[in-house]
């Protein structure tokens, strides 16, 4: 992050939709209510959103120590990154940041936690926070290729679809894989994460993201430094091309992801998971997941 950009910008989409960027943030956000209560919910989630890369700025050295760290932090989204990443730090190197994109969502979404507000999402770059009226639901469309997915829903694609609705304690979503915009330790193609809050998807796809992994001829990878001077990762190696693999090596990379999938499922910290990598796809389901709407409405691309 930087301090030279210029000033948060606005744009109107659709009927029930808009757009809100500021520096590396970018939003989609979508409301389903009145029009006289949605333009009262944009106005003050557009005020909130105003401070939110600054604050984020200020504290950009301890967001990008390892959480395991554990120093203070003031602003509501660092301190929301800090709690997301707070359960593995023990256990995995993990910084603040791995959940940065799903703590931005997850504090702008409070905004619409009102009545006669039956529907919300803010998608920011894929990582996602839901707010579900009773009897309300997502369709969510998932892509194993995430450098692909299209910004906007078109339908096109799409790999695979899933169903949140108000009944399930899930309200983030969010996808990790070393083809997007932040650097992985892993070859995953994509690992989309349920989870209660965006945070806590995002930090968990991050993480299953980098256990996605095997060593095989052809893989590239570059000390995270040497390709982002400020880069929260350091010397690690990151991924930056892979080749074609063997299914003995798809096979082993995906068995690595989904034991860590599910060692975090098992301890409540997720509640689904789907990775991708070349073709082939494991699936960790939570225990007690349901469909019940064919809404489709809302993308999970990083």
């Amino acid at each position: 992050m930087s301090q030279n950009w210029q000033g948060p910008v606005f744009a109107r989409l659709a009927a029930n939709r808009w757009q809100f960027q500021h520096g590396p943030i970018d939003l989609v956000i979508d409301v389903d209510a009145s029009a006289a209560l949605q333009d009262r919910c944009i106005r003050d989630c557009w005020e909130a959103f105003q401070d939110i890369l600054p604050r984020l700025v200020a504290e950009l050295p301890a967001l990008r120590r390892p959480a395991c760290e554990r120093g203070a932090l003031r602003g509501p989204v660092a301190r929301r990154m800090a709690l997301a990443c707070a359960p593995y730090a023990d256990e995995v190197f993990i910084t603040p940041m791995a959940a940065v994109a799903g703590s931005v969502a997850d504090e702008l979404i409070g905004v619409f936690h009102r009545t006669g507000v039956s529907r919300a999402s803010i998608n920011n770059g894929g990582d996602i926070a839901l707010h579900l009226a009773r009897g309300e639901a997502y369709t969510v469309g998932v892509w194993s290729q995430i450098d692909s997915a299209p910004r906007e829903n078109g339908g096109a694609g799409i790999d695979g679809r899933f169903v949140v609705d108000a009944g399930l304690p899930v309200r983030g979503i969010a996808t990790s894989g070393w083809r997007g915009r932040s650097f992985s330790l892993g070859i995953a193609d994509s690992v989309t994460v349920l989870a209660d809050s965006a945070a806590a998807a995002d930090a968990a796809a991050t993480l299953i993201g980098n256990a996605v992994n095997c060593e095989a001829p052809g893989i590239v990878r570059a000390p995270a430094s040497q390709l982002k001077d400020d880069s929260d990762l350091g010397d690690r190696l990151v991924t930056v091309d892979v080749p074609a693999l063997t299914p003995a090596a798809i096979a082993s990379a995906l068995a690595r992801g989904r034991r860590a999938a599910m060692r975090w499922r098992d301890r409540g910290l997720i509640h689904a998971a789907a990775l991708f990598l070349q073709g082939s796809v494991e699936v960790v389901t939570p225990r007690d997941f349901t469909a019940a709407s064919t809404r489709n409405d809302c993308d999970a691309a990083a």
